[in-house]
């Protein structure tokens, strides 16, 4: 019978297996305690694995790389500023005036709530509607001190945001002209033997880049269609929910799950009970239908397939670990995962294989006995 003290043995008594799990748990441990402080550098890494989709093609086709770099970094900041001064704006006045008509809204959704017993007679009491609804008034008036002090304690953090602008760039740029250099200087810090290690990073390598980049482009695609919808619709803040139903890909399963809430919310209180609402509904289970079996299986054709029971325990996990950004992070960490689950496997194998031939692999214990 194994002991926990056997399997540990076999586990990890090749050295390379051994690196690469204290890699691993060390990684994890570092995003875990300095996560805070690594946000930027964090960001910039994913930038960094974007853009290099772009530099990539250009030196298939003989660009030198600092050219190829150039370019692409370029064409990034001039994306940037558009975004920064064309579309930031509209959202902005958008959300200003979704925050003019809260007090409409409000009054709009205690309204609906009134008529409940007249629609449904016999199912919902009026006593049970005002206790509702004076709950509601109150829970809304604290949300409110809430955001407004909350918004008020965000204001130091303005400094630290224009700070990032100007770092991340920075570091986007280094990271892409010197990627040799950093992965070779980081090279020189592991041990002699490290081909699991340069395997495991090989695979992740390739995944997390075709991840981030099919996430980027579903976000995209994602928003610019709900918008477009929103807007043939006739429907206010298409361009708001179209940015948030675009940003909550980034959470698979979750994400559409939450963001129907302020869809369907503002449809009724825009509409009422009417086929517009239905029709508004509708559109947008479509848009999440094709994103999730059409668009997706599409666009990450690539990447590790990971069962949505290991999404959901990877967000629930990393999310703990890491607030937002372990949410984030959760699928490419969950990939680093699979792969190294996935490469110890082969590696003992190898070991099997190429043991010398006058050797064999020692019996089991029930077949010395």
């Amino acid at each position: 019978m194994n002991t926990p003290l056997e399997w540990f043995r076999k586990r990890f008594s090749d050295p390379q297996i051994l690196l690469l799990t204290l890699l691993l748990v060390g990684g994890i441990g570092v995003l875990y305690l300095f996560g805070p402080a690594l946000k930027p550098f964090v960001a910039s890494v994913v930038i960094a694995y974007l853009l290099e989709g772009f530099v990539r093609p250009l030196e298939r086709r003989r660009c030198p790389r600092w050219l190829a770099v150039t370019l692409v970094f370029t064409a990034f900041l001039v994306a940037v500023l558009f975004l920064l001064f064309n579309l930031l704006p509209i959202l902005f006045e958008q959300l200003q005036r979704l925050v003019q008509d809260l007090p409409t809204i409000i009054g709009k959704v205690q309204e609906l709530i009134r008529t409940l017993p007249e629609r449904y007679p016999g199912f919902i009491e009026p006593a049970y509607v005002d206790n509702l609804i004076a709950n509601l008034g109150n829970r809304l008036q604290s949300w409110g001190g809430q955001l407004v002090s909350l918004s008020i304690s965000y204001i130091p953090g303005l400094v630290t945001v224009l700070v990032y602008m100007v770092l991340v760039p920075f570091l986007i740029l280094f990271m892409l002209k010197d990627k040799k250099q950093i992965l070779a200087w980081l090279r020189g810090f592991l041990p002699p033997h490290q081909e699991l290690a340069l395997e495991v990073w090989r695979d992740v390598d390739q995944q997390i880049g075709n991840f981030i980049r099919g996430k980027v482009w579903e976000i995209v695609i994602v928003g610019v269609v709900t918008f477009v919808t929103f807007r043939l619709l006739g429907f206010n803040y298409s361009i708001l929910l179209g940015v948030l139903t675009g940003l909550s890909v980034l959470v698979p399963y979750v994400g559409a799950a939450v963001v129907t809430i302020p869809v369907a919310l503002l449809g009724l209180v825009q509409w009422g009970p009417t086929w517009d609402l239905t029709y508004l509904v509708i559109a947008y289970g479509v848009i999440q239908a094709l994103d999730g079996n059409v668009l997706v299986p599409v666009i990450f054709s690539e990447v590790v397939k990971l069962h949505p029971v290991a999404i959901i325990l990877a967000i629930l996990i990393f999310g703990y670990l890491w607030g937002f950004w372990g949410v984030f992070f959760a699928i490419p960490l969950a990939t680093v995962v699979k792969a190294v689950l996935e490469a110890v496997p082969r590696l003992q194998q190898t070991g099997q294989a190429d043991a010398p031939s006058g050797e064999s692999p020692s019996p089991p214990a029930s077949a010395k006995a």
